[in-house]
């Protein structure tokens, strides 16, 4: 099992006691944030890189929209990967496993301390 399914199912088992109906939505979407978060910090480091060494691989806008399509692409996926069977299976997998239970609010800080990293990255370049 992957860091971002341990941490899907960590959001998924809070929500299914709070708000059973949405719980599967709700976890997907932060797992689908958390994903792009992460891209737009390796996105920013690189530019900033490719920027200091001097090289005009892709221009910025064509990098803005390659990460809106890989965005997208992101939120499909995580979509279409918890939604059917295998989310069954992972649960059923996760319920026979003693997993560790992350804080709620920690959980919904690191998407935003992506954000928040990239925003300095950007800045320092």
């Amino acid at each position: 099992m992957t860091l971002f399914e341990s941490l899907f199912f960590n959001v998924f088992k809070h929500y299914k006691n709070a708000k059973n109906k949405n719980a599967n939505q709700i976890a997907t979407v932060y797992i689908s944030v958390l994903q792009s978060s992460i891209l737009l910090v390796l996105g920013v480091f690189f530019a900033g890189f490719s920027k200091q060494m001097h090289l005009d691989a892709i221009s910025q806008d064509k990098a803005i929209i390659l990460f809106v399509l890989a965005t997208i692409f992101i939120f499909f996926k995580n979509w279409i990967q918890y939604a059917g069977q295998k989310r069954k299976v992972l649960n059923a997998k996760m319920l026979r496993k003693k997993s560790a239970n992350h804080s709620l609010l920690m959980l919904w800080l690191l998407p935003v301390a992506c954000i928040v990293l990239s925003v300095i990255i950007y800045q320092a370049v």
